[in-house]
């Protein structure tokens, strides 16, 4: 059934509700307003104010209430509206939540799952439009997954609400409104296991989120110029499916790294390293970047779209990759 990636979030958290009664959602406007992003609508009517919390407009409040509720026998479903955010509430996730586990030698878990919106594209300006994941991914007892598809999204958050540790689900906004097949029989998808969304043989795009879409276009119009690429999409950043990443750029010989975020300690510097790491000898090529322009996101969505990649510096980063045998750099 086609379904947006709206829906799916919908979807997947009203049945993860269902299954299990000590799964709650909490956050600022998820209960009567329906959710930053409408990814909460109609949940209050059916599960009550019990479970579904408006919260105060104080981030480290409500995610380090969320924290406690998991360490308790909840599990919390916590939504910002805004991965920026994150920034209010970041001791209570890298110093409490991701940190428990490991502290209390095993004894407390930290079931918790944030949702938040990321990404630039709807010109919501500088504070409300980065893409933070790097920050996340550098934090052990962390899990960090960015879904590209509806079928993605609704698999993973609901794998992502039944793991025992606390799990950052970022939603790039411009991919709510996307439509894609969603099945109606009960499905997970395994958190850190990428997914190849087109094969190819002459070179691999790294990517995630909303770049996959522009990797996509890219590959199409390199297969026009004769150019068989590759997209690995990661969907989960951490745990990274090492394998897999591997596995694609030694059987094609080159990568292409593309991220909404600012290059500059950005995750694809750490996907190069994986890469020249383990594959260096066997690569026809230098791993290449194509990532967000170092610079606070502008507002204007003319300014806003000269900062982030898309399919032309993509393909461009590609036919460099690839004709670099020649000497051609």
């Amino acid at each position: 059934m086609i379904k947006t990636y709206r829906e799916a979030i919908l979807e997947a958290t009203a049945e993860e509700m269902r299954r299990d009664d000590s799964v709650i959602v909490m956050g600022e406007d998820v209960g009567v307003y329906g959710g930053g992003f409408g990814a909460t609508e109609g949940l209050l009517a059916e599960f009550g104010p019990g479970r579904v919390l408006d919260t105060p407009v104080s981030e480290s409040a409500f995610i380090g209430a969320a924290a406690g509720a998991a360490a308790a026998g909840m599990r919390p479903v916590a939504e910002l509206m805004f991965s920026d955010f994150m920034a209010v509430c970041w001791d209570q996730i890298m110093n409490e939540a991701a940190k428990m586990h490991f502290m209390y030698a095993g004894d407390v878990r930290v079931p918790m799952v944030i949702r938040a919106a990321a990404g630039a594209g709807t010109g919501a300006s500088s504070q409300h439009s980065q893409s933070l994941e790097s920050m996340y991914c550098h934090v052990p007892g962390l899990k960090v997954v960015i879904p590209s598809t509806p079928y993605d999204a609704k698999g993973l958050l609901k794998s992502a609400i039944r793991d025992n540790n606390p799990v950052i689900f970022l939603e790039q906004k411009l991919l709510y409104q996307t439509s894609g097949e969603v099945p109606e029989d009960e499905y997970t998808l395994p958190i850190g296991r990428a997914d190849i969304k087109r094969s190819g043989s002459d070179i691999t795009l790294i990517t995630y989120g909303r770049m996959v879409t522009e990797c996509l276009r890219a590959a199409e119009q390199a297969e026009s110029e004769g150019i068989s690429a590759e997209v690995l999409d990661l969907r989960t950043l951490s745990p990274l499916d090492t394998d897999a990443v591997l596995e694609s750029v030694e059987r094609t010989g080159r990568a292409v790294i593309v991220h909404e975020a600012v290059m500059q300690g950005g995750f694809g510097a750490e996907l190069s390293a994986v890469i020249m790491e383990n594959t260096f000898g066997r690569l026809k090529a230098p791993v290449k970047r194509v990532c967000g322009a170092f610079c606070p996101v502008p507002s204007g969505i003319e300014l806003e779209k000269k900062v982030l990649p898309e399919a032309g510096s993509i393909l461009k980063a590609v036919r460099a990759a690839v004709s670099y045998k020649t000497g051609a750099n």
